[in-house]
């Protein structure tokens, strides 16, 4: 089972203030139409030559627009780079919209 954190529970731990790193892996034109505030983008498809971006010292949310290429990075990076530290957002982005922050355009 590969650990997964609900919209609301991501919002819970961004308004106490906790130190999250969260990493969408849609494509840029996907990240450039609708974002949560203060992620960053490494696109799935770049995501192997790019791991060392990924941090392991923190929590790291990875974000798309249903939750299933996240779930696949965060597979990828579990089983490839042995992090430990990874929360896939349920729902993706498309729940954040329409649980957490209706601001966030839908697509």
């Amino acid at each position: 089972m590969l650990p997964e954190l609900t919209p609301e529970a991501l919002h819970a731990r961004l308004q106490s203030g906790e130190d999250l790193l969260l990493l969408d892996v849609r494509q840029p034109e996907e990240y450039a139409y609708c974002r949560i505030e203060g992620s960053q983008l490494i696109p799935l498809g770049d995501l192997a030559r790019r791991a060392d971006e990924v941090p392991d010292d923190r929590p790291v949310v990875l974000i798309c627009h249903h939750g299933v290429r996240s779930m696949q990075a965060l597979a990828f990076l579990q089983h490839r780079h042995e992090y430990t530290n990874l929360l896939n957002l349920r729902g993706g982005i498309d729940a954040w919209s329409r649980r957490v922050d209706a601001s966030v355009a839908l697509y």
